[in-house]
C-alpha cells in the first residue's frame, strides 16, 4: 500500500476511484543527505510522506539557520505557503539522511480536490492537524522552558539525538549548543 494514501486514510475514508486517482498522481522519490526538497523562494511544492529518512524545515535569519521542525517516517510533510496558497516558500526543507518518500504535487493535490469532493474533507482535517501542531509549537515556545521543550522533543522523537546534528536541535529549541549540552547533562 502506498504510504501517502495510508496517511490520507487516517483523516477519512476514500472511495476506490479516489484511491486510483491518487495512485496515478503520487510518485516515489529519493533524496540524498544534505540535498533539498524545497528551497526558500520556490513556489512549486508537494505534500509528501517519508518511507525512510529524516528531514528538517528551517529558515535563515541574520545569516544563521533556524530549525523550525523535523520530519521522519510516516509523517505528512509539506511547506504550507507554496503548497496551499502558491506563495513563495519562506523555509527550506533539507534531507538530513538519505530519504525515500512518496509525494503528490500541489497542482495534482488541487486537481484531486476538484475531481473528488470527498477528498476536501481529508484535506480540511490535515490542515486542522497542521494548525493544531503549529499552535502547540507557538504556545510551547512562549510558555515552556528550554528544558521542557527538550523533554517534549525527546519524548516524541526518542532517537533524534542519534540521527541529527545537535546544532539543529539547539536551533529548534531556540537555545545555544552550550545550553543544550547543560540540559542534556541533567538527564
Amino acid at each position: 500500500m502506498n504510504p501517502l494514501i495510508e496517511q490520507f486514510r487516517r483523516y477519512g475514508s476514500m472511495s476506490e476511484q479516489l484511491e486510483e486517482e491518487l495512485n496515478r498522481r503520487i510518485t516515489f522519490h529519493e533524496g540524498k543527505k544534505h540535498e533539498y526538497f524545497l528551497k526558500e523562494g520556490q513556489t512549486n511544492s508537494s505534500l509528501f510522506v517519508i518511507e525512510s529518512g529524516f528531514v528538517r524545515g528551517y529558515f535563515i535569519k541574520n545569516e544563521k539557520e533556524v530549525s523550525t521542525w523535523f520530519g521522519k517516517e510516516n509523517e505528512l510533510i509539506g511547506s504550507i505557503l507554496p503548497l496551499y496558497s502558491g506563495r513563495p516558500s519562506f523555509e527550506n526543507i533539507q534531507f538530513l539522511e538519505d530519504t525515500a518518500f512518496y509525494a503528490i504535487t500541489s497542482e495534482d493535490l488541487h486537481e484531486v480536490y476538484n475531481l473528488h469532493p470527498e477528498f476536501n474533507v481529508i484535506g480540511r482535517k490535515i490542515l486542522e492537524f497542521l494548525c493544531e501542531f503549529l499552535e502547540d509549537r507557538i504556545i510551547s515556545f512562549h510558555t515552556d522552558s528550554a528544558e521542557i521543550r527538550y523533554k517534549t522533543l525527546i519524548a516524541k522523537n526518542p532517537d533524534i539525538v542519534q540521527r541529527i546534528n545537535l546544532g539543529y536541535i539547539a536551533s529548534f529549541l531556540g537555545i545555544t549548543q552550550e545550553t543544550l549540552s547543560r540540559i542534556r547533562s541533567r538527564f
